[in-house]
């Protein structure tokens, strides 16, 4: 790692390849989240899948902080990452059974990702001791709950449980101690590389609509009229998801922390609408996902209660989570996604009888209208007065 050249302060950068490769295993990991969501649909296994899925952010948002510090361009970093992303298979591969005997696999894959991403920015960042310092001090925690995930990792469930929801509190209680230290951020790649995050979660909700396709096709049968319908609606679904963080929220967020030239603040802001709130905007994907492969499959019989509700909380973390980064970068409300929360909890909770091919056209119909009503407060709002146009 010596001799590595860490590119200026002021210079901002794109996601290198290896960062999109590394992302590839992520994708096999979320995908085997929903399936552990979709096959048993219970409170228990909403648990499992929030406990699993903080872990598996753990190493995602750390290599995500040091490549932005230690550009990926380099050759020893692009190593490391690529030793990394085959670290990660297994850890991929052991999700669902991470609470039987996958556990010492998905634990120990999880950590040498940690502890990698730690040590590249340690070693990385010789010609910043400020930022250096700051890593080592971060690093204590971070060290002492690998040593818990991998230990709990050969424990009794139960035990085992509470092993890794200790560190990731540990963890948590490190990141929120790190806000008093100087780090070094670059606005652009943290945009980017979150935004990218954003999209492999999406790409689960495209896996979601083509398992009907794949299983009816599979079976030499065709695509019934209300499969094809509920296919486009869920496609939709998507879009507008997609719509809703990437039209607006996600460059005006990019654009506000470039604002934050202190290191102390640029790290905070980055910390909180990135590290934290993606987290439950990253999720509520994902739990979305869970949902919308039930709708696909029985479109002409009610959504089962567990499945509902997994359709509510994954959009309310989603649209929620949109709404924290907005009101943390810029101290305002994003009345309309609130509003329109509400209005779909409660069209889905009354939803006992309505077919899921119903239920999906309503969900899409209420987020196509907060995207209107939002867009066109927003525009009157903010729209500049034209030259000559008496105000």
């Amino acid at each position: 790692m010596r001799g590595i050249a860490v590119p200026d302060r002021t210079e901002d950068f794109t996601a290198d390849p290896v960062e999109l490769f590394f992302d590839l295993v992520f994708v096999f990991a979320f995908s085997r989240l929903v399936v552990h969501l979709v096959d048993t649909p219970t409170w228990n296994r909403v648990g499992e899948f929030s406990l699993l899925f903080l872990m598996i952010w753990l190493p995602w948002t750390q290599f995500t902080w040091s490549t932005n510090a230690v550009s990926s361009s380099s050759r020893p970093v692009r190593l490391l990452m690529l030793v990394a992303t085959v670290a990660s298979v297994p850890m991929a591969g052991s999700t669902t059974a991470a609470f039987d005997d996958g556990g010492p696999a998905f634990a120990i894959s999880v950590s040498v990702i940690l502890a990698m991403g730690l040590l590249t920015m340690i070693t990385g960042l010789a010609d910043e001791p400020d930022v250096r310092a700051s890593i080592v001090r971060y690093s204590v925690p971070n060290w002492c709950a690998i040593a818990l995930m991998i230990v709990g990792s050969f424990l009794e469930r139960e035990v085992r449980i509470g092993f890794w929801i200790t560190a990731i509190a540990i963890v948590v209680d490190g990141t929120i101690r790190a806000g008093s230290s100087e780090w070094l951020v670059r606005p652009g790649h943290f945009a980017e590389r979150h935004g990218l995050i954003v999209i492999i979660a999406f790409g689960e909700v495209v896996v979601a609509l083509g398992v009907p396709v794949a299983a009816n096709l599979d079976d030499g049968g065709n695509l019934s009229a209300p499969t094809l319908a509920a296919l486009v609606a869920a496609g939709t679904f998507a879009g507008l998801l997609w719509w809703g963080y990437f039209d607006r929220p996600s460059p005006a967020i990019e654009h506000r922390h470039t604002e934050h030239h202190d290191p102390i603040d640029a790290g905070r802001f980055a910390r909180d609408v990135y590290t934290y709130i993606h987290t439950p905007i990253v999720a509520g994907v994902l739990v979305s996902a869970a949902a919308l492969e039930q709708i696909t499959q029985h479109p002409t019989e009610p959504l089962p209660s567990a499945f509902r509700w997994m359709l509510f909380s994954g959009l309310a973390l989603y649209l929620l989570g949109v709404s924290l980064a907005v009101a943390r970068a810029f101290r305002v409300v994003a009345v309309e996604r609130t509003v329109a929360t509400v209005v779909m909890g409660i069209a889905i909770a009354s939803a006992n009888d309505v077919d899921a091919l119903v239920l999906i056209v309503i969900v899409d119909a209420i987020l196509f209208a907060m995207l209107a009503i939002e867009h066109q407060r927003v525009e009157v709002k903010y729209r500049e007065p034209v030259v000559g146009q008496q105000v």
